[in-house]
């Protein structure tokens, strides 16, 4: 019979952080969060973290570039993919070094989204074409993006 998560003896910070790197990259702010969740005090969590950092063991650059090649390939933007990034705690600086915004892929990038998810038509009417730009903002391109995935606007 399994012991509750309260009852377990008490495992190594380094064992279970290592343990959570082997799953997946994590940023440091993400690691130390979930040793903390796991018993581990702020203080020895934060120690732990900066040691695996020191060694190479965890890298939110590695972590950033990482998740946003996997975000980007979804069919996920760049405001969306930056937001996701800041909520796991990644510094600003590397949000943007690795996502730039401007770079004119994002804009192939919405439009394989749109392709992907209504086909390769360009929507008849305006009210198609507000439907497709919500699906696209929510994906977190910008207007820019959207519109030149969406193609001509008769409207103009």
């Amino acid at each position: 019979m399994k012991q509750p998560k309260s009852k377990r003896p008490e495992a190594d910070p380094r064992r279970v952080a290592l343990d959570l790197l082997a799953r997946r990259e994590h940023s440091a702010a993400e690691l130390r969060r979930k040793l903390i969740r796991r018993g581990v005090a702020v203080a020895r969590a934060g120690e732990v973290v900066a040691g695996l950092a020191g060694e190479c063991l965890q890298s939110d650059a590695r972590f950033t570039e990482n998740y946003a090649a996997s975000r980007s390939e979804r069919g996920y933007g760049p405001l969306r993919i930056a937001a996701e990034l800041y909520q796991r705690g990644v510094p600003d600086e590397l949000i943007a070094r690795f996502l730039h915004v401007d770079d004119p892929d994002w804009a192939g990038r919405a439009l394989a989204a749109r392709r992907k998810r209504f086909g390769a038509e360009i929507p008849a009417g305006p009210g198609e074409r507000a439907r497709q730009a919500r699906f696209l903002r929510y994906r977190g391109f910008t207007s820019e993006q959207i519109h030149r995935a969406l193609g001509p606007d008769d409207t103009e």
